[in-house]
């Protein structure tokens, strides 16, 4: 099982590579129908959506173990 830090790690780079390649995306799909490069480019579109959500969701995750698992100071 991956650490927390881990899987923010791949999703983050996941979310770079997908970013990184939109404008290589629109050469790839230029030859394709109009249907085909619609359909391609909103695939993408939420790939990159799914993985900004996940990313999120797993800082939000990470920051609450943070401060539950934080030592408390004693009285």
């Amino acid at each position: 099982m991956l650490s927390i830090d881990a899987k923010i790690d791949r999703t983050a780079r996941l979310l770079r590579m997908l970013e990184e390649d939109a404008p290589l995306l629109e050469i790839r799909v230029r030859e394709l129908t109009p249907e085909y490069q619609q359909s391609a480019k909103s695939h993408a579109e939420e790939l990159a959506t799914n993985a900004r959500a996940e990313l999120e969701k797993l800082i939000a995750e990470r920051s609450s173990w943070v401060y539950t698992d934080a030592p408390q100071a004693a009285d």
